[in-house]
């Protein structure tokens, strides 16, 4: 009998792509159940170094942006069964807080990001990668409506970051990673069918460990 090991599931896509949708759906259908989520967003660098006019030019959407080793680091501790100490990263300084968030071991481990399945090492770790894959203008209308609304951005800035930034670093990364996925997920959250068969699947995982 093989020595139980957490299950990690890689869900990656580009930003308004509704990946995490996707994994809040899933998320939702186990709670109660051995099943955790860790967003790469949380591990973007710490930039404390840096004079803060440095920080505000940080390219969020490129993969040097993220501290991966952090998180490599972290999820072979939760592989192991051991807690982590996640950390908490602040816009508003851009920087890492000095809050952390502790994070308990569980049987599922959903790893959700924009670049997840870009770095090798992440994916190595992995032993179901998804991509969310979303046509270009749905993603840009849901990025938009979510920065003016919810972060006071004008429409000109938001257009513009994503004509510099955002598009440049999804072709260059985010894009070319979807040929590592082992399932491709089109329109986000809106497809309960393979919503529902990552669900039966996460179900099934989770009961061959139980067994264990």
């Amino acid at each position: 009998m093989g020595k139980k090991k957490p299950v990690v599931i890689g869900i990656a896509g580009g930003s308004g792509s509704g990946k995490t949708s996707v994994t809040k759906a899933i998320f939702d259908q186990f709670k109660g159940h051995s099943i955790l989520m860790l967003e790469q967003d949380y591990y973007y660098k710490d930039q404390s170094n840096l004079p803060f006019e440095e920080r505000l030019k940080t390219n969020y959407d490129h993969p040097l942006a993220f501290d991966n080793d952090l998180l490599i680091e972290h999820i072979k501790q939760l592989l192991q069964y051991k807690p982590i100490e996640k950390p908490v990263y602040d816009y508003k300084i851009h920087t890492r807080s000095a809050e952390v968030i502790p994070v308990e071991p569980k049987d599922v481990i959903i790893l959700e990001g924009i670049l997840v399945l870009e770095d090798k090492r992440l994916r190595d770790l992995m032993d179901i990668k998804l991509f969310v894959d979303t046509d270009a203008d749905i993603r840009i209308l849901r990025r938009m409506q979510r920065d003016i609304e919810e972060r006071g951005r004008t429409m000109d800035s938001v257009i513009e970051q994503y004509v510099n930034v955002v598009r440049p670093m999804h072709n260059q990364f985010i894009e070319p990673s979807k040929k590592y996925a082992d399932i491709i997920i089109p329109e986000g959250g809106q497809n309960h069918v393979a919503i529902d068969l990552m669900v039966t699947k996460i179900g099934t995982i989770l009961e061959q460990i139980t067994v264990l």
